[in-house]
């Protein structure tokens, strides 16, 4: 038993490492191809990143990473891709910002109020793509990706122009976003928490709060998946309709609970952003929802592994500009690693199925070939003398 789940792990490990190993070896080519030193480039890299201001932009940087692999992550355990969730956090962020400024509470309820309408927006909107999906059918890749254009090119373009404050939309002009929240009313920073253990964050970083609340949703996720009866649903609903359906799950309404906790944390993707800066800009930090798949793929939709996942992706973020400072290499090389580890990825988890798979045939066949053992007859009882 103790060999089969040392097997086990060692597969489970193999692929996400196996990836990083062969995304470093062919980056490596391209570096020394493109006549860059890549021991020169890495070293500038490591050395950068082992700064702890850097640490604190790394995990700023991962924060909203994690969030959104999260969300993508709970849509994977249901066998269903939510692309939405760039559309779906970029729409609860203008509207959580501009509801967050129309109100005056004390700080601890404001920022729940924002985070719960955040919340609220991102489920409501993914939820869309559940309902189609079970009333009329409709692929939730096909419908996430037209409900992202409706927000991106739609209404959070149209409610930009509406809701903006601070001069107008020019070239020139001064700063465009909705009307700002009090700074009193954001969520702090948690600088006093990392000087406990280390020193004094300088040059004005702040490691933002919303790392505390992305903790909690992982926590949150891996207690609801793994200790709970409805994540037991969802997962068993995810692994077999049919087999679940007959067990009394209703494979309908999984999706739809599993779409809209999706958009629920997908939600919170762009709090980070608004509690640093207290409105919503006009060119917020877009993409994050599309790297929250790559995130979530990498992690094994684990929130240990995502966590992992998206650290690693801040810190190749992050650690990527001294490259042009220091003119080791382009620090395009970054870009073409983070594709080179999702290309390895999706092989290495191929290769790591078709092991598993060929493993738990051998071991079905094995129990088969091994018939159980006849019960024992117990012994005729003893004649009494007469």
């Amino acid at each position: 038993m103790n060999e089969r789940f040392a097997r086990r792990l060692v597969l489970t490990a193999a692929a996400p490492v196996s990836a990083l190993v062969i995304a470093i070896v062919l980056s490596t080519l391209v570096l020394l191809i493109s006549g860059s030193n890549p021991i020169s480039a890495y070293l500038d890299m490591l050395e950068h990143g082992s700064k702890l201001e850097t640490q604190v932009d790394i995990l700023n940087r991962a924060t909203p990473l994690y969030l959104a692999g999260v969300a993508v992550a709970i849509g994977f355990r249901m066998n269903l891709l939510n692309i939405g969730v760039e559309g779906q956090y970029l729409l609860a962020f203008i509207v959580a910002a501009h509801l967050g400024a129309q109100v005056e509470l004390p700080p601890v309820l404001h920022i729940a109020y924002v985070l719960v309408i955040a919340m609220a927006v991102g489920g409501a909107f993914a939820g869309l793509a559940g309902v189609l999906k079970v009333t009329r059918g409709v692929n939730e890749v096909i419908s996430t990706i037209m409900l992202n254009s409706v927000v991106i090119s739609g209404l959070a373009a149209w409610w930009i122009v509406e809701w903006q404050a601070g001069g107008e939309i020019s070239a020139t002009g001064g700063r465009v976003g909705t009307e700002p929240i009090d700074e009193s009313r954001l969520m702090p920073d948690i600088n006093s928490w990392l000087e406990a253990f280390t020193r004094e964050v300088k040059f004005g970083k702040e490691l933002t709060g919303m790392l505390v609340v992305a903790v909690v949703v992982g926590v949150l996720y891996h207690v609801l998946l793994t200790r709970t009866v409805l994540g037991f649903d969802l997962r068993s609903s995810g692994a077999n309709q049919q087999a679940s359906h007959v067990g009394g799950i209703s494979p309908k309404r999984m999706i739809v609970i599993a779409i809209v906790l999706s958009g629920v944390v997908a939600g919170l993707v762009g709090m980070p952003e608004l509690m640093d800066a207290g409105y919503y800009p006009s060119n917020p930090i877009s993409l994050l929802g599309f790297w929250g798949i790559a995130v979530a793929l990498l992690g094994r939709n684990h929130p240990a592994g995502v966590a992992v996942a998206a650290l690693i992706f801040a810190f190749l973020d992050i650690s990527s500009g001294i490259l042009q400072v220091t003119g080791a290499a382009s620090r395009e090389i970054v870009e073409i690693m983070k594709g080179l580890i999702i290309l390895t990825a999706v092989i290495a988890y191929a290769v790591v199925n078709r092991i598993r798979a060929r493993d738990e045939a051998a071991a079905a066949a094995a129990a088969m070939a091994d018939p159980p053992a006849p019960p024992r007859t117990p012994p005729a009882p003893a004649e009494m003398p007469v």
